[in-house]
């Protein structure tokens, strides 16, 4: 019988630190400037002004405002928050409903709902 050589996979080269990828797109987005420790906000309505803000400010966003908004939220509920205690998530959820709260009483007010519907509509065909 042959001697076996002996293989590389014994040898391990050193490791490298997991590239946290979740939390640099959470951090540094090229959709939204967030506001530092947005998701650390006790309040659900704190954090969905925050986005809110962010998301209308922003001029890099691909989409609507709310959809970034509503995006990154699920975004970090999602990826960043899966090691997050139950009571910090319901707040992430409840901040979810506040968000849609917030535009829906903004476009109701502001431009009017059928304004609104209008420029969806718009939006969806050119």
């Amino acid at each position: 019988m042959a001697a076996r050589k002996s293989s590389a996979a014994g040898k391990r080269s050193p490791r490298r630190p997991a590239k946290r990828w979740s939390a640099r797109v959470t951090g540094s987005s090229n959709a939204l400037d967030l506001q530092p420790g947005v998701f650390k906000h006790d309040s659900p309505k704190a954090i969905a002004r925050s986005l809110q803000r962010s998301a209308e400010a922003s001029h890099r966003r691909k989409a609507d405002p709310y959809r970034s908004a509503m995006s990154m939220l699920t975004f970090y509920i999602n990826r960043a928050g899966t090691n997050l205690p139950k009571k910090r998530v319901r707040v992430l959820q409840q901040a979810k409903d506040e968000l849609t709260k917030q535009w829906t009483a903004k476009n109701n007010s502001a431009n009017g709902l059928d304004e609104f519907i209008a420029q969806k509509k718009s939006q969806i065909t050119g």
